[in-house]
């Protein structure tokens, strides 16, 4: 991975991370887990198309031939995972949904390599290993999680699948649109079912408190908006494989921030999960890419 591709994943699970306290401070404050979820994607479309109508921006339209994958991996990546995440979590553990959440980069790595032939080194296999280790550490340092099937646990699972596939197949699609104009035609589609929502939607936003209407607000142009425009960005400078990695710093990310925000205190458990989960980012993409540009040389 190059430098330039690392700092924009870097930028981005930072933002994601922090998305999780935020999107605390709106569901205690008064937001229903509907309202907020099409409230931040109603505010990232609208960012979205103030790029698009920015002059300098240069923004087209995709093509006819890509419509329909388009809006499929907005509905597959955006949609559905959010869902999954948002609702999953009405049956689960907050704990239970993070390991399954963690094991993210794993699959993501998988389908890469079946779908685009990516390679990966001993190494690097090695690393996401401990990086899920490291993720599975911080959960249970921070609730109990319990693998007890409910239809909660298929839906988290099911979002997990769906944002790998999403990361995996938007890479092609790279080669022909700007990271940007693809990230805002993703987040349109992805908007469109979550419309669902919206009944109900004008008094939840007049009862939450200022803190909550912030927090949903901050969500919808960072967390929502500017990342998946960053992570599309990086995606379209390295290997899905060794760029997903990098979701595993966003566990330790989002502890520390509701630490700060939300006077969380994380366990010694969770803080030894967090630098095992920051280390196997480092094994990934420092050792195990060393390790394979050593034997291709060879």
């Amino acid at each position: 991975m190059n430098k330039q591709a690392f700092f924009l994943a870097l930028i981005t699970v930072t933002l994601w991370g922090s998305g999780f306290a935020a999107i605390s401070a709106g569901l205690t404050g008064g937001f229903t887990a509907g309202h907020l979820m099409v409230y931040r994607y109603l505010i990232a479309s609208f960012v979205f198309f103030l790029y698009a109508i920015y002059p300098k921006s240069n923004f087209t339209l995709p093509k006819k031939k890509d419509l329909l994958p388009i809006f499929f991996l907005g509905v597959v990546g955006i949609t559905f995972y959010h869902f999954g995440v948002t609702f999953g979590q009405l049956t689960i553990s907050a704990g239970t949904t993070s390991m399954i959440v963690g094991a993210g980069p794993i699959f993501t790595t998988l389908i890469a390599i079946i779908i685009l032939k990516e390679k990966m080194s001993g190494f690097s296999w090695i690393g996401l290993g401990v990086g899920f280790i490291g993720v599975t550490l911080i959960t249970l340092g921070s609730s109990g999680a319990t693998f007890t099937f409910s239809s909660g646990l298929f839906l988290v699972f099911f979002a997990t699948i769906s944002t790998s596939f999403f990361f995996v197949y938007q890479k092609p699609l790279l080669a022909e649109y700007h990271p940007i104009a693809l990230a805002a035609y993703f987040t349109w589609a992805g908007t469109i079912p979550m419309l669902f929502f919206v009944p109900g939607l004008w008094d939840t936003l007049r009862h939450a408190t200022l803190e909550a209407n912030l927090s949903a607000i901050y969500v919808g142009v960072f967390p929502a908006a500017l990342c998946y425009a960053t992570w599309a960005m990086a995606l379209s400078l390295g290997n899905v494989s060794a760029i997903s990695s990098m979701l595993y710093l966003e566990a330790p990310i989002a502890i520390f921030i509701a630490w700060i925000w939300l006077n969380e205190l994380p366990s010694t458990l969770s803080m030894i999960g967090g630098f095992i989960a920051i280390s196997s980012v480092a094994i990934v993409n420092f050792v195990g890419r060393r390790k394979q540009k050593t034997t291709s040389l060879d």
